[in-house]
């Protein structure tokens, strides 16, 4: 493993080199910075690589601008080895309470502490991860979505401990590489992102266990209508334009009774029995089993990457963002 340093380059340390770990690793690496990685799995070099390999053909291809010479990526034998000197430090292990709070220890027993550690857990809330800590108050959670060099959401959840110094500069890095960081009012369970898809995540459950769709259908139902619908307006914005020139409250008088029918299971989670999980699986199997992950991944940046160069023809929504940051990279050749 290579442990070469330069203390004169902006340093992201990402210990942790899964898919989202990867997905950081390739996000600063696309915008200059050094990366240093910490994962002792033997297989983590080869899917990091992966990782990037991706991001170097979809990211480039949403900028109109040159993105900056890629950074040094630095595999780490070490934690210790791995944040010292970072500026931005990303935990990205497996997502049990015990191994994240020993993790972050470690992490805050070697690292500056006016680096931002973040973790990007997508249900712990960071007064748990910060629980016992020596410096709770370097501690939040920046959770992103996947594939993380593409898609620019980062929720950035402080806890009441949490230095505001530390979360001005976690949106500051955040944005400086392309991303929309968006700061929660409080820290709750799982966050708001998740828990929105763990609705929606329910009521499919039910249904393919119901035998009313296939995961098949689902996926279609969600990409051939409001899937288009979100992608560009969200749902409050979506609902506004339902309500007509009335405008939200109309909207709001005409359907707020329905929320009172039976139409929903959401208190409800099927048994993920055997059977269950064998019924979707299998159905999972005939959907899309016939592309390897890897082709899946391409397919996706690739339609992404088409879907975000639309929205910045409109300057809307993620376009507009998009469109921002082609600015801050041209006026930073």
């Amino acid at each position: 493993m290579q442990s070469e340093v330069d203390t004169t380059a902006k340093c992201a340390a990402i210990v942790g080199g899964g898919v989202i770990g990867g997905g950081w690793a390739a996000r600063f690496l696309l915008h200059g910075w050094q990366v240093r990685v910490f994962d002792p799995a033997p297989d983590a070099g080869s899917k990091i690589n992966a990782v990037i390999e991706n991001a170097r053909h979809a990211l480039p291809a949403i900028h109109n601008n040159l993105l900056p010479a890629e950074g040094k990526l630095v595999f780490c034998s070490s934690i210790a080895e791995c944040v010292q000197n970072a500026t931005w430090i990303q935990e990205s292990v497996p997502e049990r309470l015990h191994i994240k709070q020993s993790v972050l220890t470690e992490i805050q027993s070697h690292a500056p502490n006016s680096a931002v550690l973040a973790s990007s857990t997508s249900g712990f809330k960071p007064s748990e991860l910060a629980a016992g800590s020596t410096d709770p108050k370097q501690i939040l959670v920046a959770h992103p979505y996947n594939p993380v060099y593409l898609l620019p959401l980062v929720e950035i959840v402080p806890h009441a401990d949490t230095d505001a110094e530390i979360v001005t500069q976690a949106k500051s890095i955040a944005s400086s590489i392309g991303m929309k960081p968006v700061v929660l009012k409080k820290e709750i369970d799982a966050h708001i992102g998740d828990r929105l898809l763990e609705a929606l995540w329910r009521e499919a459950l039910w249904l393919v266990k119901d035998d009313y769709a296939s995961t098949e259908e689902i996926d279609d139902i969600i990409r051939y209508s409001f899937g288009l619908r979100w992608a560009q307006m969200g749902l409050f914005e979506t609902y506004r334009v339902a309500g007509g020139e009335a405008g939200m409250r109309h909207f709001i008088g005409q359907f707020a009774p329905a929320l009172h029918w039976p139409w929903s299971r959401l208190t409800d989670v099927p048994d993920l029995d055997d059977a269950l999980v064998d019924k979707i699986a299998t159905q999972s199997d005939a959907q899309s089993g016939h592309h390897t992950i890897r082709e899946l991944e391409r397919l996706r940046d690739a339609n992404l990457t088409a879907i975000l160069e639309a929205l910045k023809q409109q300057d809307w929504g993620v376009g507009q963002l998009l469109n921002q940051h082609d600015a801050n990279l041209k006026s930073a050749d």
